[in-house]
């Protein structure tokens, strides 16, 4: 099958100040140092990709004391130049939501939603062209769908998380083309009730299994054709390459020490105007 990549629009933020401080998720260990400048290396390799291969990549300023700024994805979704924001869980976060509202105002948004509900942005959410799949069950609240599913005016597919390794959804599933409602997930990261409904809207998926999981190889960016996702997850590429992608790894070892991957540092832009 042919694949063509479609330009894309993304936000990221240098990992200047990441740390682990705490272990709130499986992944996490303060006793494991992190080196920001490798993290920093990291991110550049990503961001520089991203730009390579024709996309527009505006960097959101990082904040001390914001340590994990650097999952751009999480700070709000944007779908068609309305910006639903994120309200986080944990308080360590909570700042992140307000610089994200800034840099979307000062750019020119207009339809911004301030959230009622508990929702991590892009981390639990994730746009396809006939859905908008949510995640709930660690992090963003099931009260939330409603919210996003007025705001944006498109029907949501709620999916129960139930690992705690896979907190967020984009953790556990990618959209691998929007247009046709392409995706690939891993099944262990979700109730029995939501595998059954993936089954049904999405038979085709790229199946994904524990050792690509656990890789992080779900926290993947697709442009259509290319998935940019972490070179270690090496052992999923066959699989998206027989579906006509082209899988590139990139190193993201330091970001995976906070459970981070290439889709956590990407925040997708849809239907705004770059500056």
């Amino acid at each position: 099958m042919l694949r063509r990549a479609t330009a894309r629009h993304y936000l990221m933020c240098r990992p200047t100040y990441f740390e682990v401080t705490e272990a709130r998720t499986p992944w996490m260990d303060p006793d494991e140092p992190v080196n920001a400048a490798v993290a920093c290396r990291q991110w550049e390799q990503l961001r520089d990709r991203l730009r390579a291969l024709g996309h527009t990549v505006e960097e959101l300023p990082p904040r001390p004391g914001a340590p994990e700024m650097v999952f751009a994805a999480n700070g709000a979704t944007v779908i068609d130049g309305r910006v639903l924001g994120a309200r986080f869980t944990h308080r360590e976060r909570v700042p992140e939501a307000a610089v994200h509202r800034e840099w979307f105002l000062s750019h020119g948004v207009t339809a911004y939603r301030e959230p009622e509900h508990l929702n991590e942005g892009e981390g639990d959410y994730a746009v396809t062209s006939s859905w908008l799949l949510a995640g709930h069950g660690f992090r963003t609240d099931l009260s939330s769908h409603a919210e996003a599913q007025e705001f944006f005016d498109r029907p949501v597919l709620a999916l129960e998380l139930v690992d705690p390794r896979y907190y967020h959804l984009d953790t556990a599933l990618a959209v691998l083309d929007p247009a046709v409602d392409e995706i690939m997930y891993y099944p262990g990261a979700f109730s029995e009730a939501s595998r059954a409904v993936l089954r049904h809207r999405f038979p085709d998926a790229v199946l994904a299994n524990s050792t690509h999981a656990e890789a992080l190889g779900l926290n993947a960016v697709s442009d259509g054709r290319h998935v940019l996702l972490p070179e270690a997850a090496q052992k999923l590429f066959p699989a998206l390459r027989a579906r006509g992608f082209e899988p590139i790894g990139i190193d993201l070892s330091e970001l995976a020490k906070s459970g981070g991957g290439a889709k956590c540092c990407v925040q997708e832009i849809r239907g705004l105007a770059s500056h």
